[in-house]
């Protein structure tokens, strides 16, 4: 976070999954991006002004699938998103300008279609076990492994389990058991704890390297706009001022007093100011002012829904209702 944030870098590539590829960096594109924790596969909308025909006909008839996006700075440059196309689109603006919409997700060939048939016998190492068996079948959708935490329960089957079906469901049974949170990142499936988050620095945001406006606490959690930065990942930490946060504006109402009590548990201002990235939105225009990253972010010690406790795996003690995520 301490690299100088000027001179801008964009990369667009657009290919097959394997084969020649068409780099568009020197037209003019705006993007989207939305990227979560949460299990459904993140999204990517692109328009590429001007394109050529040739290029409009290889993306139009399908050629193309996939798409990598890189944005950021000299010195902090990465990707921001890396995924299948699922739709194009090739329009008008006016008379003399023409577009090419690319919309496109990640992972989603392997979220929708990955699937499994497998026996484990009693007594053999369960998480690990069924993770490696998950990843053997979506390598085949071209994605791969990521972060998994290197404490992952591994204790052995007590008896036989069956996984059958799609891949989505198991690991959304998996994460359940061991309290994880799952997702797909640039083609990557990355686990993260519950009590914990990804490992590494812990980037600070503030006007000097980047933030842009003031950080507003919300129903959602802590929304905080900075200069695209392809360093700020989903499931790491980062810190904040929090005298610099606009808190929230408390409803006036009958019941306001419950109201304020739960919104106080679920949305607390971390003492330390440390928040976890739960989103991260990426806008831009490579000739244009646009050029944004924005957070949304939960104090490390933010209290899960109580309707998560219905969800607890047997003999789960109430207090992990906290969700320390640091």
């Amino acid at each position: 976070m301490s690299v100088a944030q000027y001179l801008r870098k964009f990369s667009l590539i657009v290919g097959p999954d394997s084969g020649e590829a068409r780099d568009l960096s020197d037209l003019r594109c705006y993007f989207s991006v939305r990227r979560g924790d949460n299990e459904t596969p993140n999204t990517a909308d692109i328009r590429v002004t001007n394109p050529a025909p040739a290029t409009v006909q290889q993306a139009m008839s399908s050629e193309f699938t996939r798409v990598v996006l890189q944005a950021g700075y000299e010195g902090n440059f990465g990707a921001i998103f890396d995924g299948q196309i699922k739709q194009t689109r090739y329009g008008r603006i006016s008379s003399t300008e023409t577009y090419l919409d690319i919309h496109a997700a990640d992972g989603d060939r392997a979220y929708n279609y990955s699937t499994m048939a497998l026996s484990l016998a009693a007594g053999e190492n369960g998480q690990r076990r069924q993770l490696d068996a998950v990843l053997g079948s979506m390598a085949s959708f071209a994605v791969f492994q990521g972060y998994v935490p290197p404490d992952l329960p591994d204790n052995p089957l007590p008896r036989g389990k069956v996984m059958f079906g799609q891949c989505a469901d198991e690991l959304r049974i998996m994460a359940r058991n061991s309290l994880t949170n799952w997702s797909i990142q640039n083609g990557k499936l990355q686990l993260v704890p519950e009590t914990a988050y990804l490992p590494g620095d812990v980037p600070e945001i503030n006007a000097s390297t980047g933030m842009i406006g003031i950080p507003e606490q919300t129903q959602n959690g802590i929304k905080v706009r900075a200069l695209l930065n392809p360093a700020l990942k989903i499931g790491q930490v980062i810190r904040l001022n929090n005298a610099s946060i606009q808190r929230y504006r408390r409803p006036i109402s009958l019941g306001a007093t419950v109201q304020n009590d739960t919104f106080d548990i679920r949305n607390p201002i971390n003492p330390d100011g440390l928040y976890y990235v739960m989103v991260a939105d990426y806008y831009g225009d490579s000739r244009g002012d646009s050029w944004y990253s924005d957070l949304t972010c939960l104090s490390v010690d933010a209290t899960i829904d109580p309707e998560y406790l219905k969800t607890q795996p047997v003999g789960v003690p109430v207090v992990s209702a906290i969700k320390r995520r640091g």
